[in-house]
């Protein structure tokens, strides 16, 4: 193991595997980790059929591995695969696959804060034929990579008001694989003017402010706690849920609501927005310390290390990680039976 984990880098040595042909879904299995093999035709490299989900295991203080939250990931792993015309995943399936690669690789999963067991399940379209067509044929994996957070520092983000990252009527709100392709070449942008990552806007007047390329958005406005509220092009993010349920537990009002752009950057302008900050499964919460605008400004957040971003930040750190009580229920202990016996 590295001594720096960073995010996605390092993958366990095992993975699960399970087939769906003719109609049905094939008995999964553990497999040596390793490549995989495709045909030139398959419909995943012609028309990007393909969906997948992100979730973390956390062993810290735990005697042992957790993992959390993961009937939501396989809630909305579903409402993907229904929209891209792919086959839904049985419950058991999904559980046993999460089950049986973390208790195998419970050995590996690092043990300091903000580092956990990174879970990354994925659905792809195989049949190896060009009609623009769903397929008929699909493959399950799930990989895993002991990681950091993906986010290891103040976010500078620049608003993107040219290009969207998915449109009305789109995939935005589900995790297809397309829609991190569509957000690279804006990504790329970004990081060569010294930003983060592009904050998008709606794709109809680019005015109203969404998500980051990977992460869902947050401000703080006189004190109350403000994000995009959900369409059809903002993720439903696992992370923006805990993070509206811990904030309203600790008594800070929270909304979701339309952001407009410019009314926010006129907000951090006047002092009334003092902070902002980005969630995600990968990034954990990370705070923004400045938004940037095409014509060259820069407005610098009054906080830029975020004091409710901290807060909320340590409040999930604490529960995922077993230094406070799970109150809400998030984390899933796995059965014995998926353990190795012992040799």
């Amino acid at each position: 193991m590295p001594q720096r984990l960073g995010f996605g880098q390092t993958f366990a040595p095992i993975m699960y595997q399970a087939e769906f042909r003719d109609g049905a879904w094939g008995q999964g299995q553990l497999l040596p980790y390793g490549t995989i093999v495709l045909d030139p035709a398959s419909k995943v490299l012609h028309y990007a059929q393909s969906v997948f989900e992100g979730l973390k295991a956390f062993r810290a203080t735990h005697d042992r591995a957790v993992i959390f939250r993961p009937a939501l990931n396989w809630e909305r792993m579903n409402r993907a695969s229904r929209r891209m015309l792919m086959p839904e995943l049985p419950r058991a399936l999904f559980m046993e696959a999460l089950y049986a690669l973390t208790a195998h690789c419970e050995a590996l999963m690092p043990r300091s804060s903000g580092e956990s067991l990174y879970l990354r399940p994925i659905m792809f379209g195989t049949q190896p034929t060009l009609g623009l067509a769903a397929s008929d044929t699909f493959s399950f994996l799930v990989i895993a990579s002991p990681s950091q957070a993906v986010a290891s520092g103040p976010l500078r983000v620049i608003v993107e008001r040219k290009r969207a990252r998915a449109a009305t009527g789109g995939t935005g709100d589900v995790k297809a694989s397309g829609n991190y392709g569509a957000s690279l070449r804006a990504t790329a942008d970004a990081a060569a003017s010294g930003f983060s990552q592009p904050l998008w806007l709606d794709s109809v007047q680019h005015r109203y402010v969404e998500e980051l390329s990977i992460m869902n958005f947050f401000a703080v406005v006189d004190g109350m706690l403000l994000t995009p509220a959900l369409n059809d092009s903002i993720l439903d993010g696992v992370t923006r849920r805990c993070v509206i349920e811990l904030a309203i537990g600790a008594e800070i009002p929270v909304r979701e609501c339309r952001i407009e752009i410019d009314e926010l950057l006129a907000l951090i302008e006047a002092g009334r927005c003092t902070e902002a900050f980005a969630c995600g499964t990968a990034a954990i919460v990370a705070p923004v310390s400045a938004i940037g605008d095409g014509d060259g400004r820069i407005f610098e957040l009054a906080q830029p290390l975020g004091l409710m971003s901290q807060k909320l930040r340590q409040d999930l750190l604490d529960i995922q990680e077993g230094r406070t009580e799970d109150r809400f229920g998030w984390l899933q202990s796995i059965p014995d039976q998926y353990y190795p016996a012992p040799s």
